[in-house]
């Protein structure tokens, strides 16, 4: 649906869903064309809607409007199969999971509104349906990401659905929890999006301890989208740790937007193994130092006895007079 079209009344929103799904048989052919190799149904947005409308397909939607506005997209379902098909749709709220990765919860987003949350698509049809986002006056400027959740035929397809609503943007984020794991070489971190636009984080590794450089790695995009307000755990991978040295870990972050943070760590990395070893060869060493002790202090006691069988010996061979 067009931007510039004037918004539909809510009640009329059903009856044009299923309208199109039993009028929509002639456009299915073009797309029969082409079914998908696996034979399963789709889920994509339709072409020319959403806030920024385009002729070629879109990975996602993407909707922006002011507090209070009620925006409009498409979303278009494929049955390229021979039998008739049944599909739900709900709208659901996006969040990161610890590890970083785009999730969105189970519960439906009291934002978005299919025109129909039920579908019934013929075989080898497509249903262009309506769905609409009414974003609450006193919402937060920014993004939400959300996600458009068609479900049927045992199995789910979400579609990302990128909300900006109108206002001032903040893009700030933090680095905590700088541990180093020396057991499994890892250094763990976590990530805080402390803005209200989604992040794509560049992280860069700097390692120096008292013997020089221990490890240096240039800035490189992480593979997460950090969505606002979410905290994530990550770690990285160091597999070659100086054996013997006191390190200073610094992770420097940065995103889009002029969002910067940095944090450190104190590691300190001791062959254990080997000092063990040196320890009980000093250990040894020490026993035996001191039996020698010992022994010494103990020869003083013996000198009279030795110094009257000398005498003996000097006396019955005439030399001492």
């Amino acid at each position: 649906m067009r931007p510039n079209r004037p918004a539909l009344p809510i009640l009329a929103l059903p009856v044009l869903a299923l309208l199109l799904c039993a009028l929509s048989a002639p456009a299915a052919r073009a797309a029969q064309a082409a079914p998908p190799a696996s034979g399963e149904w789709t889920a994509a947005p339709a072409s020319g809607g959403g806030t920024r409308p385009s002729t070629d397909g879109r990975p996602y939607f993407y909707l922006e409007g002011a507090p209070g506005a009620v925006l409009e997209d498409t979303v278009s379902l494929s049955n390229p199969t021979g039998a008739p098909l049944t599909l739900r749709l709900r709208g659901a709220a996006a969040y990161n999971t610890a590890d970083g990765s785009f999730a969105v919860r189970a519960s439906p987003d009291p934002w978005i509104t299919p025109a129909a949350p039920e579908v019934n698509i013929p075989p080898h049809t497509r249903a262009d349906v309506p769905f609409s986002v009414t974003v609450p006056a006193g919402a937060q400027p920014g993004d939400h990401p959300a996600a458009l959740v068609a479900t049927g035929g045992g199995r789910d397809a979400g579609i990302r659905l990128q909300v900006r609503v109108a206002g001032p943007t903040l893009s700030a984020l933090t680095v905590e929890s700088v541990r180093v794991d020396k057991s499994r070489h890892l250094i763990r971190y976590a990530l805080v999006n402390r803005g209200n636009t989604a992040l794509t984080p560049r992280l860069a590794v700097h390692a120096d301890g008292v013997f020089g450089r221990a490890l240096q790695r240039a800035a490189r995009p992480l593979p997460l989208e950090l969505l606002p307000g979410q905290r994530v755990e990550l770690s990285e991978a160091w597999p070659h740790p100086p054996a013997l040295d006191r390190v200073d870990v610094r992770l420097d972050v940065t995103a889009e937007g002029g969002a910067h943070a940095s944090a450190a760590a104190d590691v300190t990395f001791v062959p254990w193994g080997a000092v063990t070893g040196v320890g009980l060869v000093l250990l040894g060493g020490a026993a035996a130092a001191a039996r020698l002790i010992a022994r010494r202090r103990r020869a003083p006691r013996a000198e009279p006895a030795e110094r009257e069988l000398e005498e003996r010996e000097l006396a019955q061979t005439g030399a001492l007079r």
